[in-house]
């Protein structure tokens, strides 16, 4: 006779491989039914960009098949319920991602927008906010240079701005309120000002993840975010180049600061090599090889990912229609993987 205790039984046999414990002891088994020859039940992940979806779910019917019958048939619901790596959440989002760099030009903005369109794919509630005060860049990337976001008065009477929403993004930029022909000549205290309203001031809603593209560097923008919200993790992006991961260096080190101390969920090395495409198999390091596996290495710390250098990717961010909308392009498979991967690091630290 089948039971809800021998279902929690013999998928007690079963672990989750980042988090190392059963899924039962996870509280991942939900409203378990028993049925004639039939049992069913939900798995409730920690995200819905778990790499490892397929692998839980066929460990699910194994143990099934092992310990109750193979001729009980096991129906799965795998779900999911992302969980806050912070106590103190800024206002209903769960987990804040930095997306950083040491320097400019090694492509952040496109490493960010395509994460946040990539975890927004997998049925994630995601934003992305553009904190490069004195370049912006997302107006652009996502078609929008004649935005101008609306405003809502909220029942405590203040009044926030409501972001853009675009591919199932939330979408805010302080480019949205700039002349793009004009430069931005604030100094520190107004920069700092200006974020923390595009932070605070801003009706976000209920997101399972919001994206930060950072400015370039080490200055008053990192420590502010840094030192004034529940920041859940930072992904440094480089290139191969030795000058550029020299800067990276820099910039994971500041997140390691006594008093700042934000996790590094890991590293991307962007524009890793070109493979031709008449000569698709062929990799040419054009800027050098393996400099952010080095600096993943030295620093005891996941490479996310190597995304190959593709005139594609570029033209779309130009174009306004970045390139993970498209699903014939093979780089596409780069960004679903690291976004698969800060998911996991991210589910990982929130069960330390």
């Amino acid at each position: 006779m089948v039971t809800k205790e021998n279902v929690l039984h013999a998928l007690s046999h079963v672990d989750d491989p980042d988090l190392k414990k059963d899924l039962v002891t996870l509280n991942m088994i939900q409203n378990i039914e028993i049925l004639p020859n039939k049992v069913k039940f939900d798995v409730v992940l920690t995200t819905p960009a778990c790499p490892l979806k397929d692998h839980i779910e066929h460990a699910c019917r194994n143990a099934i098949a092992l310990f109750i019958g193979k001729e009980i048939e096991a129906e799965i619901n795998m779900t999911s319920r992302v969980i806050s790596t912070e106590t103190a959440q800024l206002n209903n989002i769960k987990n804040i991602i930095l997306v950083s760099s040491g320097k400019g030009g090694v492509g952040k903005s496109t490493v960010a927008s395509n994460l946040a369109l990539a975890l927004a794919d997998t049925g994630a509630k995601t934003g992305l906010l553009d904190a490069d005060i004195y370049g912006p860049s997302l107006p652009i990337m996502f078609g929008l240079e004649n935005a101008r976001p609306e405003s809502m008065k909220t029942p405590d009477g203040k009044t926030k701005m409501v972001p853009i929403e675009k591919y199932g993004l939330k979408l805010l930029s302080i480019g949205f309120f700039t002349d793009p022909n004009q430069p931005i000549p604030w100094r520190g205290p107004m920069a700092t000002s200006a974020i923390k309203q595009l932070f605070g001031d801003t009706e976000w809603g209920e997101l399972d993840y919001l994206v930060v593209d950072m400015p370039p560097g080490t200055g008053d923008i990192h420590i502010t975010v840094a030192q004034s919200y529940p920041i859940s993790g930072a992904v440094i992006v480089t290139t191969p180049q030795q000058v550029a991961v020299a800067d990276a260096v820099k910039g994971l080190a500041m997140y390691q600061m006594e008093g700042i101390n934000i996790p590094i969920i890991g590293i991307v090395e962007n524009m890793a090599y070109f493979s031709p495409a008449e000569l698709p198999d062929n990799k040419y390091y054009i800027f050098g090889k393996d400099g952010g596996k080095r600096l993943a290495e030295s620093n005891n710390v996941t490479l996310l990912g190597e995304i190959p250098l593709v005139k594609s990717v570029a033209d779309a961010g130009d174009n306004g229609f970045p390139i993970l909308l498209d699903a014939e392009e093979k780089v596409v498979e780069s960004f679903r993987d690291i976004a698969g991967k800060v998911a996991q690091e991210l589910s990982i630290l929130a069960r330390k």
